[in-house]
């Protein structure tokens, strides 16, 4: 047994030393001389790169070259106050921490604090846009070069509904970067960032646009962002957004993030928006928006089956206020609007920035769908009226006359000349008034409220309970209920789903 185990290390040693001898020789066909020296380092084998992917990178890095002296560090100085606070954006998460915030929690009065973001040099005699917020409510603001020169910086205009900036420096012959048109952006193209993230200037980032026409983020009040996931973080606010040709194509705004870092989500104002912007700052020193007189709200797969609507898109008019350009083209409430001088309409947010873009007094064409027919128009658009506080609906604690509690579960009350008095309502106007909603119920889950007043039901005018019972009791049972309902001073379709 023990000559057995001996054969067979002795046959195992044999085939590992043929193994070995044999690598030995496969090592040594690969040298080019067989009396290379021990102690000689290995050649060390050199990728064999695509010329291709070279001139990729080289045209990343001319980009920065070209570009990166127009971008520029802004630093904004604020005297505290005597009062105890944090900035308005402190805790939620598209601005926790993202803009470096330059009033930070206040200390005491009369200390300076200082915040940091990044602008673009958009002008060879010193023009820089950037956010609104990086420069807002601050005392003194400076800008410094990409050759570390400071100056100081003048507020030329800024519009908070859009978080835009115009500065100027007494400065020429400077960097600039060209714009870009951002109507002509593709998902998925390389894209990238610049700024000064966490104040480390110069700090240049890729990526590619993940989606355009982003709205309903929360960040302004006219949202048509650029996002991507170009990494951007606390300091990148108001830097460029810029493609592979060098073009500005976007304004950094903000991320989206739990942890106040990048996250692979930001936002940036597109250029086009941000060129139009600061054009009406430098010319009148304000912004000027469209109006087209409208209350519009969404389409959803039930809205476009109650309208006959064959696809689920457009912007659906609850009402339209009189003396519009709007009631001048014709429109009524029902109308679904799916162009506007010729340019689709997606959704209410869509719509909503193509009118406020509009040139106030030009003639714009709109296309909308009405009876199972699209039809045509046209309009002058006006300027955007003063601004008036939204009336907030209440009712106090009365007793229903009439209670409909079904799959429905809504109660239900006629208008009085108390109740109309309450919310606010013109004499003499119609409806029955939601005073009470079934937790659980239908109308609960279509979001009806307290103090809504229904006007319609299934385009069928309700001002009488018996109205309202004959509308619900006669409704298909498979298909959504559709009512027309007043809140506040807006008038808006909602889809029940069925009981």
């Amino acid at each position: 047994m023990f000559r057995k185990f001996i054969l067979a290390l002795l046959v195992l040693a044999a085939v590992a030393g043929g193994f070995f001898v044999g690598h030995k020789v496969g090592l040594r066909r690969l040298m080019p001389s067989q009396e290379r020296d021990r102690n000689e380092p290995r050649p060390v084998a050199i990728p064999q790169v695509p010329e291709q992917l070279r001139e990729s990178s080289r045209a990343f890095s001319d980009v920065v070259r070209i570009v990166g002296p127009a971008v520029v560090n802004i630093s904004s100085f604020r005297v505290v106050e005597p009062a105890n606070g944090t900035h308005p954006f402190r805790g939620t998460p598209f601005f926790q921490d993202f803009f470096d915030w330059p009033f930070r929690d206040r200390e005491e009065p009369g200390d300076t604090e200082q915040g940091m973001g990044s602008g673009v040099i958009v002008s060879e005699d010193g023009l820089i846009i950037t956010n609104n917020h990086v420069i807002e409510g601050a005392d003194e603001i400076r800008v410094t070069l990409q050759d570390r020169e400071e100056f100081p910086a003048t507020v030329v205009g800024v519009d908070p509904k859009t978080d835009l900036a115009v500065l100027r420096i007494e400065k020429t012959d400077l960097a600039t970067i060209p714009w870009g048109d951002s109507e002509n952006l593709e998902v998925g193209e390389f894209v990238l960032a610049i700024g000064s993230p966490f104040g480390l200037s110069r700090t240049v980032t890729m990526g590619i646009i993940s989606a355009t026409g982003r709205a309903n983020v929360g960040i302004a009040d006219y949202e048509d962002f650029i996002q991507t996931d170009a990494a951007i973080n606390p300091g990148n606010s108001g830097g460029p957004l810029v493609n592979i040709q060098g073009e500005l194509i976007g304004i950094n705004t903000a991320i989206f993030s739990r942890s106040g870092g990048y996250q692979g989500i930001g936002f940036a104002v597109p250029s086009n928006m941000a060129r139009r912007i600061m054009e009406q700052l430098l010319s009148t020193g304000r912004v000027s928006r469209g109006w087209l007189g409208v209350t519009i709200q969404d389409i959803t797969p039930d809205i476009s089956r109650h309208f006959g609507l064959p696809e689920v898109r457009g912007a659906l008019v609850g009402d339209v206020a009189p003396g519009s350009p709007a009631q001048e083209a014709g429109l009524q409430r029902g109308d679904i609007l799916l162009e506007f001088s010729g340019k689709p309409v997606a959704d209410v947010s869509s719509l909503r920035n193509l009118v406020a873009s509009a040139k106030v007094g030009s003639e714009v064409s709109l296309l909308f769908w009405r009876d199972g027919e699209q039809l045509r128009r046209s309009t002058r658009i006006i300027e955007w009226p003063s601004e008036n506080p939204e009336a907030v609906a209440s009712v106090k604690p009365l007793e229903p006359s009439y209670s409909k509690e079904d799959w429905l579960g809504l109660k239900v009350m006629v208008l009085t000349r108390e109740i109309r008095r309450q919310l606010g309502l013109a004499p003499g106007e119609k409806g029955l008034v939601i005073v009470g909603v079934r937790p659980g119920s239908a109308g609960q889950a279509a979001g009806l409220r307290k103090g809504d007043v229904i006007l319609e039901i299934n385009r069928n005018v309700v001002s009488t309970l018996n109205e309202f019972d004959r509308a619900v009791s006669t409704a298909p049972g498979d298909q959504p209920l559709l009512l027309y309902i007043r809140r506040g001073e807006r008038k808006v379709f909602v889809s029940v789903p069925p009981g």
